[in-house]
């Protein structure tokens, strides 16, 4: 039989507590399975509360990840995107031959590049323009060295052959230039 059961202690604490079969008292017998039973509840508790802060954890490690993806999703379509921006830039560097078409024309050619580079901007996408700059091996593509007769240009961005780009932060193509070299 279940020994808790069996057991009734007097409340007026007069009489003598009841030994069990083996002459153990019965009290200490409740108090040592009270403690037990603390102490898995405590261990229960602290691995549930382990346990949720984990999941609270993941919770918002799955939430920066859905923002990272949203805001990357777009990026191969962005960078599809980027030699037509470098064609418009390239016709448009072209003054001569710029200035001989239809002012209509060209109108309607810069309107349609403004909303292309306004609605990438939107998304996400900036340019990176380091003309005059100091070079940046990190940052930058050398595509040629041009010789300078002012010292100050040495080192710096003299011309840049095709803009870089970021996406939210994220390089998606550094820019191509051109590096002046001085030579006493």
């Amino acid at each position: 039989m279940n020994d808790e059961q069996d057991i009734i202690i007097e409340q007026d604490g007069n009489e003598e507590l009841p030994k069990d079969e083996r002459g153990g008292d019965t009290v200490s017998k409740l108090r040592e399975k009270l403690r037990v039973a603390i102490e898995e509840k405590q261990k229960y508790l602290d691995g549930w509360q382990r346990d949720k802060a984990e999941f609270v954890n993941a919770r918002k490690r799955d939430e920066e990840d859905k923002k990272n993806l949203i805001k990357f999703a777009t990026s191969n379509l962005i960078s599809e995107l980027i030699p037509t921006l470098d064609a418009f830039d390239m016709a448009m560097a072209n003054k001569e031959a710029w200035e001989k078409a239809d002012k209509n024309w060209r109108t309607g050619v810069e309107y349609i590049y403004s909303q292309i580079s306004n609605t990438l901007q939107n998304n996400g996408l900036t340019k990176i323009d380091p003309k005059g700059q100091v070079f940046d091996p990190t940052h930058h593509h050398s595509v040629a060295a041009v010789p300078v007769t002012e010292k100050d240009l040495d080192g710096k961005v003299i011309e840049v052959v095709a803009y870089g780009y970021t996406l939210n932060g994220k390089v998606l193509r550094e820019p191509q230039v051109k590096v002046g070299e001085y030579k006493a």
